[in-house]
């Protein structure tokens, strides 16, 4: 099994740079107009809700004065300080940060987050907040947004490349996650008209919550344990039935999500940070051999939103052969695509190959499906992959086989090219602006087996 490693040297930094200046535009002229729709509501569609929800997080960390870290965030910033090549990165990723867009300066012009040290006073209030509702869009990604400027930068995509840098992140998003998951997060599953996620403004956003999803809305908090309990919420029997259950040609629907790409006769390796962001299997797979099997094959892939549900769900009745975890990064955004106020949604299939994991190979019951793959990807703060079926196992259609917590992510389907496949796509172009499909309905069709 060969491993990604995520280590550059100083080198890696100089031809980087070379790299993004040569082909995006500058950050300030991008700026200067309105800021793209914000893909499945991770973070808000208008720039400036972004940059008004950080500038009330940087007054109320500058307020409290200086405190002391949480030992995650400290051994954070000891590893930064403690690496020069870190050191640097972290370094240059703020004073690379533009000082003229509209809405990204505090009143003397400078960039809202001023250094890596402010970075990490911001990361520690965070790690005892949990997401709030908003009308404008959702920032559901709290860490995602105080890094949305540097991580966009020459020395911040190389920074949030390093295997230190994840190693750490991992450590920190897990802390969060603790909290998450208790009942002090619960703060937010209020009826606040503006904030709450049962207030008016929510119910507009989500409406007919309560008949969709096992709740009880006459108790506290609609019954949920802590914010994670409410994020990882299930639909009530009957709400998402499975297409097709006794007919193995058709496929069903792993996540409620949006096509995002649908690309045939995918190569083994490709250059994958390129503009047009191809697949590139071994990458993607992690092991080469593996990835011989579905060379030439099909990939489609799809995005959750903030407001979606998270659960994964097994497109095929087959035996579970592998589930696998993998490493990789939590902040990388692909370079080639330029300008993206909020990465890496447009570096979506660039994630694939370098993003933190989950992989569920299944032998169909099928023989015209053979062996196929489904990896479940987790984006910035969504990469608490739980894969919750073991190797051996039999699933049917439409079983549960794991789920995201915390936030927006993406998932692909993998097929050998010896399938042949019709898929159904709802009357939809795969894209950005693609919308929700039911999780549990049809998404192809095996026609016959390719000669």
């Amino acid at each position: 099994m060969k491993k990604h490693v995520y280590k550059v040297g100083f080198f890696t930094i100089f031809l980087v740079t070379l790299l993004v200046f040569s082909v995006q535009p500058s950050f300030a002229d991008a700026s200067s107009k309105t800021a793209p729709y914000r893909v499945g509501k991770w973070l808000p569609s208008d720039q400036k809700v972004l940059t008004d929800w950080r500038a009330d997080l940087i007054g109320e960390t500058d307020a409290a004065g200086k405190v002391v870290l949480l030992p995650v965030i400290q051994e954070f910033k000891d590893m930064i300080e403690s690496d020069p090549e870190l050191f640097m990165l972290f370094t240059e990723m703020f004073n690379q940060v533009p000082r003229k867009p509209p809405y990204d300066k505090d009143p003397t012009g400078k960039p809202q987050i001023r250094d890596y040290n402010h970075m990490l006073q911001l990361m520690n209030t965070i790690m005892t907040r949990a997401p709030e509702f908003n009308k404008t869009g959702l920032v559901g990604f709290p860490l995602n947004a105080i890094l949305d400027w540097p991580m966009g930068t020459p020395a911040g995509t190389v920074a949030f490349m390093n295997e230190k840098v994840n190693r750490q992140l991992k450590k920190i998003l897990t802390q969060w996650s603790v909290y998450l998951g208790s009942a002090d997060s619960r703060y937010v599953l209020s009826d606040d008209p503006e904030n709450g996620w049962f207030g008016r403004e929510a119910k507009k956003a989500m409406p007919g919550f309560a008949k969709d999803f096992v709740c009880n809305p006459k108790e506290k908090y609609y019954g949920f344990a802590s914010w994670d309990d409410f994020f990882t919420r299930v639909f009530r029997e009957g709400r998402r039935p499975v297409a097709s259950p006794k007919d193995d040609n058709v496929i069903s629907n792993s996540c409620e999500s949006a096509p995002f790409r649908l690309v045939e006769n995918v190569k083994l390796r490709d250059k994958f940070w390129i503009k047009a962001q191809p697949y590139s299997l071994a990458h993607m797979l992690g092991d080469e051999e593996l990835a011989k099997q579905f060379a030439g094959g099909t990939v489609y892939q799809a995005f959750l939103s903030a407001f979606s549900y998270h659960r994964w769900h097994s497109p095929v009745s087959g035996k579970i052969v592998k589930t696998q975890i993998i490493d990789g990064s939590y902040y990388a955004e692909a370079q080639s695509m330029g300008y993206d106020p909020a990465g890496p949604n447009e570096s979506q299939g660039y994630i694939t190959q370098v993003a933190a994991r989950g992989l569920v190979l299944i032998e169909a019951d099928n023989p015209d499906i053979g062996l196929m793959g489904v990896m479940f990807v987790g984006m910035a703060e969504v990469s608490s992959n739980e894969i919750t079926v073991y190797e051996g196992q039999h699933v049917n259609k439409g079983d549960q086989l794991g789920m995201f917590h915390f936030g927006g992510s993406t998932h692909t389907l993998i097929f050998r090219p010896e399938v042949n496949l019709e898929f159904d796509l709802h009357g939809q172009k795969p894209g950005l602006h693609s919308n929700n499909i039911p999780v549990r309905s049809r998404i192809a069709t095996v026609k016959k087996t390719k000669k």
